[in-house]
């Protein structure tokens, strides 16, 4: 593919990711104003731009995914620099801003993304490669752990039972 396509493929991919959880959102906002046929539109049509997203992915995977090891570096890669550079600038703004919100959902993602490129980075030295076990995603901040989900989430402090868990499939 020439390099101008495979941009504006990436490009597509990326908006209609988006699109896809815009409009999950705006379904969640019918659906609490009591509009169900207008959320189940905004669900259709999230699903349609999740197979867009699909699609275009699959014209550019070579470009985004790569072997195992190097899809392990690289994500260990932007989950340490999003957590030690970008959060750090967008709760800065946010506190000088006022915004307690998002200075905290950032504070929240930050602690949580640093713990993902540590679960990357034990997975880099074949600490993980070879045990498969169920992990556990906090559903308030994003915190993840390989080990019995907390009573309580280190980072947000949210309840066992926001916790959900990413098991292997079971064998027939």
């Amino acid at each position: 593919m020439k390099e101008k396509t495979k941009e504006n493929v990436y490009t597509a991919f990326v908006g209609e990711a988006k699109a896809y959880f815009r409009l999950l959102a705006y379904a969640e906002k019918a659906e609490e104003e009591e509009v169900p046929q207008i959320a189940l539109l905004f669900r259709a049509i999230a699903e349609a731009e999740r197979v867009h997203a699909a699609r275009n992915l699959s014209l550019v995977k070579d470009m985004i995914v790569k072997d195992t090891d190097t899809n392990l570096k690289n994500s260990f890669k932007r989950e340490k620099s999003i957590s030690e550079n970008e959060y750090p600038d967008f709760i800065s703004v946010a506190e000088q801003e006022g915004e307690q919100a998002a200075a905290l959902i950032f504070s929240q993602a930050r602690d949580a993304e640093a713990i993902h490129s540590k679960l990357y980075e034990r997975a880099i030295y074949d600490v993980i490669k070879d045990i498969v076990k169920a992990y556990h995603v906090c559903q308030v901040c994003g915190y993840v752990t390989d080990k019995e989900a907390p009573d309580k989430c280190p980072i947000c402090g949210a309840i066992k039972d926001k916790f959900k868990t990413i098991a292997p499939p079971e064998k027939p």
